[in-house]
């Protein structure tokens, strides 16, 4: 049995797998999980992971969840380039810390942007007032902060000279609030800088073909319908 990633796209997390998977050269086969359409929650995708969140893999009669634990074991089962998790004690380490950290900072605050201005507001259809809207991003903004200032400093990437699994697992986190209209690179030279040197290292065409569904969300996100709405609508009450 090939493996097997479940997947959506619009998803950061599942954009890092997916990414990485075909930088790799890893083979497997695309199985879509549309979450607008509650796919997480349905009795199949639940055999694959009771988490009922994407990405989730399936390796012959292997399951795994969390893009993390993802990452890490294609990375190890394919013996992938050194470079993307070091044997380098402390370049390892340097990666581990902002993996450590990512998960209760810049993807919380990147997400929450995106559902704030084009999921609830495009998608469901309410409104969201601005004080949330600012202390929105006020918290995105803290967070690029750090990513300059403690995690890239005067580095190329964050663990040295090459890309390495924390590059690209911040790159899909910080385009979230990108594809809601907000330009987080304007104004950040160092950013900036260091965004095209991730795409460059990942290949043009794999980052633009990636990200080409959040990107566009925002132009092309309709009002849901109601069975979408009554999935989403708990969530965004987390929100506003």
């Amino acid at each position: 049995m090939a493996l097997e990633l479940y997947l959506d796209l619009l998803s950061q997390p599942c954009r890092s797998v997916y990414i990485f998977a075909k930088k790799n050269n890893i083979p497997f086969e695309f199985k879509k999980v549309t979450l607008m359409h509650g796919d997480q929650y349905g009795d199949e995708f639940q055999k694959i992971s009771l988490i009922k969140k994407v990405p989730a893999l399936r390796d012959g009669d292997f399951c795994l969840a969390e893009s993390i634990a993802i990452l890490l074991y294609l990375a190890d089962k394919f013996k992938t380039p050194d470079f993307w998790y070091p044997a380098d004690l402390q370049q390892r380490a340097r990666i581990n810390e902002y993996l450590s950290w990512q998960h209760t900072a810049i993807r919380v605050h990147g997400s929450k942007m995106f559902w704030l201005r084009v999921l609830i507001p495009k998608g469901l259809g309410m409104e969201v007032p601005q004080d949330k809207l600012d202390a929105a991003l006020e918290e995105l903004n803290n967070s690029l902060k750090l990513i300059e200032e403690k995690f890239l400093q005067d580095r190329p990437f964050i663990a040295g000279d090459q890309i390495s699994l924390a590059d690209l697992v911040a790159i899909v986190e910080i385009m979230q609030p990108v594809g809601s209209g907000l330009d987080v690179f304007d104004g950040r030279p160092k950013l900036n800088a260091w965004r095209d040197r991730v795409r460059a290292a990942i290949g043009t065409e794999l980052f633009d073909e990636v990200h080409q569904t959040v990107l566009g969300a925002k132009d092309n996100m309709k009002l849901m319908d109601t069975k979408t709405m009554a999935i989403l609508k708990p969530k965004a009450k987390l929100f506003i």
